[in-house]
């Protein structure tokens, strides 16, 4: 591995360039997409195109930046920092290039910079077969973490904590729950009651963990990356749903909601779910249809939604539901309901309450992802008292924005499961790679597989060192948009890096008895949940981008 200390210098001074090229693109594109500080719809979907390149090129240059403020003085990190903040460049290169000749902007400057001798040499010493060699070398002999962050004492416990649980109680059950599609079984959802893992984002006034009025982003992320390593589907993915719901109860909802809920969230009874999409409109939020009418002491559900993910073993859901008939309202016309259940361990159930209607739900097969399963739900006249409407009657028309503040959160803890499972297939593909011998020789010892280990070990690090930047920058700060460019960034990693452990493994990798063809199955529903990938970049990181521009 290289150890010359001017590399990160010209890799921070390339990046300054190309951050230059990527600002100037993005007013370009805002300024055709509005004005007067006001972005134009259509304008906005006619670039399209332009506005997903863009959204990318954001999440990728965040990350470059992360690993490049402070990486290793020497060694396999430094080496992992410089890997990634290359290929980033090269990848933002070649989208800015695409959004040059799409939106017909100046290419000069691009050229330029590509031009700079400094860039070749950079990716030679940084991106090279010899620097890859090294640092898969590095790699295979390494004790010490992939992508370190630095956190208190606290979560680092609590990280180890969960990680010994993990390998020593979820990893056993996680093949079986996989390939018999069982529901979570309480072995393994009573210790982590136990462990206080459903308080994590409710501050301790109201029986969580977190500390003052706000979550504990880092010990949120640390927990979560550790059981997402020992299985997604059985136990990475029971922390979303209580972080989403909790941060919109404390966003919005009444005192006496926040006193009645959080703490039996909090201690895990009931578990939580979150029923927001719709069969007709996805990602849509503001065209959502779910009707409640109002009726003495309360409201009347009728429609479906769907992906609603642990709605049968869940025994309270948080439901998005146009309160306002008129759809011309959008957005400002929906607001919550929470909704009590029964709680099922069952594929489908049939709930008629006391006070009338009917609620159905029917688990949806999935490739993978197995063991929290996600429903359809058909509400038939089902009545919800006005005390569970969030925020009580002041909060009538504000579902979206007590959504949006769940999501947040939701999206930094998936941007953790993305990670966990990352980590996951890594250790797999390394181990694999090392005892596997092919034409004479262990796998790993070929250069091609070197390259793809240490790709795959430079975009783990750097999709976990900037979750930790992003949540510690979430405590002081909206976020909102760094959220949705890591959740990005780390899910089609997943996706990527679970594929690559899979390949390496030969036939193997695609044998379910395999834990890597669980992980990649498992990882690609990363980019669909908690904001689709194509939503996400559009609706949320470009928009977001283009109004600052316009500001």
């Amino acid at each position: 591995m290289t150890s010359d200390p001017d590399l990160v210098d010209a890799a921070r001074r390339l990046l300054d360039g190309l951050q230059a090229s990527f600002d100037a693109a993005v007013q370009a594109v805002a300024r055709r997409c509005g004005s007067a500080g006001r972005l134009d719809p259509a304008a906005l979907d006619a670039a399209q195109g332009v506005s997903y390149e863009l959204a990318w090129a954001s999440a990728e240059l965040l990350a470059a930046r992360t690993v490049l403020q402070a990486p290793a003085a020497a060694g396999l990190n430094r080496a992992l920092a410089l890997l990634f903040a290359t290929e980033a460049m090269r990848a933002v290169q070649g989208r800015l290039e695409s959004v040059a000749i799409d939106a017909d902007l100046d290419g000069a400057p691009l050229r330029a910079w590509a031009a700079d001798p400094q860039w070749p040499a950079l990716r030679r010493a940084a991106a090279g077969p010899a620097a890859l060699t090294a640092a898969t070398h590095a790699l295979a002999a390494a004790e010490t973490e992939i992508g370190p962050v630095t956190v208190s004492e606290e979560v680092a416990m609590a990280r180890d904590a969960f990680r010994r649980f993990g390998s020593e109680v979820v990893a056993p059950l996680a093949a079986e729950i996989h390939a018999h599609d069982l529901t979570i079984p309480e072995t393994i959802l009573g210790p982590l009651r136990e462990m206080g893992v459903f308080g994590l984002s409710i501050p301790q006034a109201y029986g969580g963990s977190a500390p003052g009025q706000h979550d504990d982003t880092a010990m949120m992320i640390a927990v979560t990356e550790a059981l997402s390593e020992a299985s997604l589907g059985a136990a990475g993915s029971l922390i979303t749903r209580p972080e989403i719901l909790s941060r919109a109860l404390l966003a919005g909802g009444t005192e006496e909601q926040k006193q009645a809920f959080l703490p039996r969230i909090a201690a895990g009874e009931p578990l939580c779910a979150i029923a927001m999409t719709e069969p007709d409109h996805g990602s849509d939020v503001a065209s959502l249809a779910l009707k409640a009418t109002r009726v003495a002491g309360g409201w009347r559900l009728d429609g479906a939604k769907t992906w609603c993910t642990f709605a049968g073993k869940a025994g309270l859901l948080m439901v998005v539901a146009r309160t306002n008939p008129d759809k011309a309202a959008g957005y400002k016309g929906l607001s919550i309901l929470l909704v009590e259940k029964p709680s099922t361990e069952n594929h489908a159930f049939d709930f008629q309450p006391q006070g009338g209607g009917r609620l159905r739900g029917k688990a949806i097969p999935t490739i993978g992802y197995r063991g929290m399963h996600s429903y359809e739900l058909a509400f038939e006249d089902f009545f919800v008292p006005d005390s569970h409407v969030l925020g009580g009657e002041a909060g009538l028309g504000k579902g979206f924005y007590f959504n949006m503040a769940g999501m947040v959160g939701g999206r930094m803890q998936t941007s953790a499961r993305a990670t966990g499972v990352m980590r996951a297939a890594l250790r797999e593909a390394l181990h694999y790679t090392q005892d596997r011998k092919v034409f004479g020789q262990p796998l790993i010892g070929f250069p091609l597989t070197q390259s793809k280990l240490a790709h795959m070990a430079a975009r783990l690090a750097a999709c976990r060192q900037t979750a930790y930047a992003v949540g510690n920058r979430l405590e002081a700060a909206d976020g909102r948009i760094e959220a949705a460019q890591i959740k990005l960034l780390a899910c089609r990693s997943a996706e990527l890096l679970t594929r690559e452990a899979l390949q390496l493994h030969g036939g193997m990798g695609y044998a379910e008895e395999t834990p890597v063809s669980r992980y990649f199955v498992d990882a690609r529903v990363l980019s669909i949940f908690e904001g689709a990938e194509e939503t996400l970049a559009l609706k949320v990181i470009a928009r977001g981008l283009f109004e600052k521009a316009l500001a």
